[in-house]
């Protein structure tokens, strides 16, 4: 038989203070497993594990409302998981204090023979601004592992978007390629042309993603973080370059253009893939129906580059346009999955969701049992451009 405990034994048994129990069940974060008919809280030794990963991600450097989404179950194998995290992200902090260890000794040393070195002042702090940048590109990672899970698990197009974009790419005529914001390298994760007398350039904005690239593929690519706006490479440089779901996010669309098509030989090839006004649009009415106040997106993508107005909007760059649809929709029976995705947006659910992400799974599986699963459409294809 379980065993209850008050929220001051609760308190007491976890080392943390009864305001921390009593703060963490008034935002959701840590509700009590039951509530007695006079309103008093009890909570049983399961609850320990999700107050253990509050305490830990916290200590770590997440926000609770980044917190939210990663303790929605409490179950072994979601406890596991959460331990391979907390391990992961320890290493990475570990490695990071040792390194700002070494540059303060060196900077140091320096300082004992020379005046001040500003290279080295600068060095220290971006150094002491790392530990933020570790958590935000383990959710970089997370986010773009969650929306591409979603795809590959619940598509009825079984070849799937990754194998079906590669085989686009005319490889005859690749010598020398760069793909723009390769996220974690997924597009090549199965590449079975031979890259020997082939250049191939995975660059992204984010050098997390960057790294994440380079664990996946190994060595037989070229890595580096690069912003668009400025690609470090003379004109004329490259026969093929791939930007995948990238041009919507640039702040300066015309300006990226330029810089691609500067960069592309004559007659060399641009593939860029955006998505469509109907695109997910099913998610989108659900958390509207949920809580109206959810945007899942800070801007509308499609107006910045969609497949409705992406033709008008590369021909100045470029003279031939070829517009390849991908054929497919979703049918999603888990909850989680849905729910990993849309907390995975760019938008602002978590500030309305994450107190409330239990009431809506039980929305959500809801929905999922009525409907026996979720439709959901996709809306996505391809431009093939010529200069």
């Amino acid at each position: 038989m379980e065993k209850y405990y008050t929220t001051g034994q609760f308190a007491k048994i976890a080392g943390v203070t009864l305001r921390t129990i009593r703060y963490y069940d008034k935002i959701g974060l840590l509700k009590p497993s039951h509530v007695l008919e006079n309103g008093y809280r009890q909570y049983c030794k399961h609850d320990l594990i999700t107050l253990q990963k509050i305490l830990a991600l916290k200590e770590l450097g997440f926000s609770l409302e980044e917190i939210y989404p990663l303790i929605i179950d409490n179950d072994k194998k979601s406890f596991q998981e959460s331990l391979k995290l907390q391990t992961s992200l320890i290493d990475q902090k570990i490695n990071h204090l040792n390194n700002l260890k070494n540059t303060i000794k060196n900077t140091e040393k320096i300082l004992n023979h020379d005046d001040i070195s500003w290279e080295k002042i600068i060095e220290l702090i971006n150094l002491t601004n790392n530990d933020e940048m570790i958590i935000q590109q383990y959710l970089n990672s997370q986010n773009l592992s969650s929306r591409i899970y979603l795809h590959e698990h619940y598509s009825i197009n079984k070849e799937g978007w990754f194998p079906w974009l590669f085989n686009q790419i005319d490889f005859s005529k690749v010598n020398r390629l760069l793909e723009i914001g390769c996220g974690n390298g997924k597009l090549w994760e199965n590449n079975h042309y031979n890259l020997r007398n082939r250049e191939i350039f995975l660059s992204d904005c984010s050098h997390g993603m960057v790294e994440d690239a380079k664990k996946l593929l190994g060595n037989d690519y070229n890595y580096l973080v690069l912003d668009c706006h400025s690609i470090p490479f003379k004109s004329d440089f490259f026969d093929t370059v791939i930007a995948n779901h990238v041009l919507f996010y640039l702040y300066d669309l015309n300006l990226g253009l330029e810089e691609i098509a500067r960069v592309l030989k004559d007659y060399g090839v641009f593939y860029c893939t955006t998505y469509g006004k109907n695109h997910m649009i099913e998610i989108t009415q659900i958390v509207h129906q949920f809580d109206s106040r959810i945007q899942l997106s800070k801007q509308n993508l499609v107006n910045k580059f969609g497949l409705e107005n992406g033709k008008k909007l590369l021909e100045p760059y470029f003279k031939h346009i070829e517009l390849k649809r991908y054929n497919d929709y979703l049918i999603v029976d888990d909850a989680k999955a849905l729910i990993d995705y849309i907390m995975s947006c760019h938008g602002n659910q978590r500030e309305f969701l994450g107190h409330r992400l239990k009431e809506f799974q039980v929305y959500i599986e809801n929905l999922i049992k009525e409907n026996h699963g979720i439709k959901v459409t996709k809306d996505c294809g391809l431009f093939i451009c010529q200069k």
